[in-house]
């Protein structure tokens, strides 16, 4: 083989392997420099092995890697009526979860929100004085009989046959009518524009489906990540997720998953005596929840690390 030969098959694996490499991080795009503006990377001594461009295996901190994600458009009326045949559900299992905030931080890196803002909040619930308290993680029901729906005066948000409730920005007014509707008060209004715009805006469609910045003046919430689901990849908090507290699939097929393990849907409710929150209110939400049985971790590890301000928001849950 010629020298000319090998460096071009070399430059080839080089380059397969690095688009290999990229596709396994979750399309995230390498950067060591700082991020727009100057300001500091705060490194969160999490790493991950990448090539870089050159071919070198190097090892960097996650917190110089940025979301890059190519979204399919879509058609205003697939993104009203949403996949045919399908009824997406998700299942999450409290047993798992431990408050480690990565399925936090993952959504809001993907949907460009601030970090005063959350589409996935995690409570710290005590059911009663004398039971253990245990974490709970919340976002958008997406239920059956959406409240939020029915009082939008400009149908703005709407519910899809395959069991999604997406806001679409270009029509809502901000109103707040559907924040005052929501009993579970997962959604929130955007004051203002996002003034970090992502590096990979430019490969983002326009659509109610898109994870694209808020405009200001708008209301937005969890939205089960349905350009993903387009994608054949599962929602952020699912993939994020170090527990696989989440599961995510279709109803219709009776399959659920959390990345690394497949279940029959109805199964897994019957043998863990799933249940819905706050199933008295008629809304049928989409959302299931498994009893914090059998816990794998103590609920007090979930303090460790936490920033000051948001270890405060624990501070009425007293630990036993």
């Amino acid at each position: 083989m010629s020298e000319s030969s090998k460096n071009d098959r070399r430059d080839f694996l080089r380059k397969g392997a690095l688009g290999v490499t990229l596709a396994a991080c979750g399309q995230l795009l390498f950067s060591c420099s700082n991020p727009q503006g100057g300001e500091e990377v705060v490194e969160t001594g999490d790493t991950v092995k990448m090539l870089t461009p050159e071919g070198e295996l190097v090892e960097i901190d996650k917190a110089h890697l940025k979301h890059v994600h190519k979204t399919k458009k879509t058609t205003p009326q697939e993104a009203r009526e949403g996949f045919p045949d399908k009824k997406f559900v998700m299942v999450i299992d409290l047993a798992r979860c431990t408050n480690a905030r990565k399925c936090v931080i993952a959504c809001q890196k993907f949907h460009h929100l601030p970090p005063e803002q959350e589409f996935l909040s995690i409570k710290l619930m005590q059911d009663n004085p004398n039971s253990s308290p245990y974490w709970f993680p919340k976002n958008c029901y997406h239920c059956d009989n959406p409240p939020c729906v029915k009082v939008c005066p400009v149908d703005a948000t709407y519910k899809r046959q395959d069991g999604v409730v997406l806001v679409d920005a270009d029509r809502c007014i901000g109103c707040k009518f559907c924040m005052t509707a929501c009993p579970y008060s997962t959604r929130i209004f955007n004051w203002s524009e996002n003034k970090e715009l992502p590096v990979d805006l430019d490969t983002h469609h326009s659509s109610p489906e898109a994870s694209i910045p808020a405009q200001a003046g708008t209301v937005a919430k969890c939205d089960f990540c349905p350009d993903l689901v387009r994608m054949g990849r599962l929602p952020e908090c699912v993939a994020a997720c170090p527990n696989g507290a989440f599961y995510f699939g279709d109803q219709n097929e009776d399959i659920v998953t959390n990345g690394s393990e497949t279940v029959r849907f109805s199964q897994l409710l019957k043998d863990r005596a799933g249940y819905r929150y706050g199933e008295e209110l008629g809304t049928e939400p989409r959302v299931y929840y498994l009893p914090p049985d059998n816990r794998i971790m103590p609920v007090e590890s979930g303090f460790e690390n936490l920033p000051e301000e948001i270890a405060e928001r624990y501070k009425d849950v007293k630990l036993k």
